[in-house]
């Protein structure tokens, strides 16, 4: 089944990507959701006009998400500090809003939907990346301490 997505769909695709799906995915997961639609001739005609007429905004949106990646880069290594025991292990764990909230102290104002993070649940320095746009990613040095 061929859909369009309407919201960028992780490990699927992007926003007015055209993606072959399986049918129970697409019927009952994202058309119903609201993510996709069907791609239709005519709604193919359509992405291709506004696909046209967003190019120019795509490289704005493009730039910007470049200066943000900049931004963090020049932030440096984030130090989140957390309670843990003594063999290192934390209670809880340090995830990706945790990992938001020390880039804003820092001045860089991130969503943290962008920040690929597993939860990291153990002292020590990680390497988690922050997607902001399909084709602009940036490293970040994340070094979780105990208090």
């Amino acid at each position: 089944m061929k859909i369009i997505l309407i919201e960028d769909v992780q490990n699927l695709g992007y926003k007015d990507d055209v993606v072959e799906v399986k049918n129970g995915y697409g019927r009952n997961y994202l058309i119903p959701t609201k993510k996709a639609i069907l791609a239709t001739p005519s709604e193919l005609k359509q992405l291709a006009e506004k696909q046209k007429q967003q190019a120019q905004k795509q490289a704005k949106i493009k730039a910007d998400a470049e200066a943000l990646a900049a931004a963090i880069q020049a932030a440096g290594e984030l130090t989140i500090t957390v309670k843990a025991s003594e063999e290192g292990k934390i209670y809880g764990s340090v995830s990706n809003i945790q990992i938001a909230e020390a880039l804003e102290a820092k001045g860089v104002t991130v969503d943290r939907k962008v920040i690929a993070a597993d939860a990291i649940k153990a002292l020590g320095k990680y390497e988690v990346v922050a997607k902001l746009h399909r084709e602009v990613s940036a490293p970040i040095s994340v070094n979780v301490v105990a208090e």
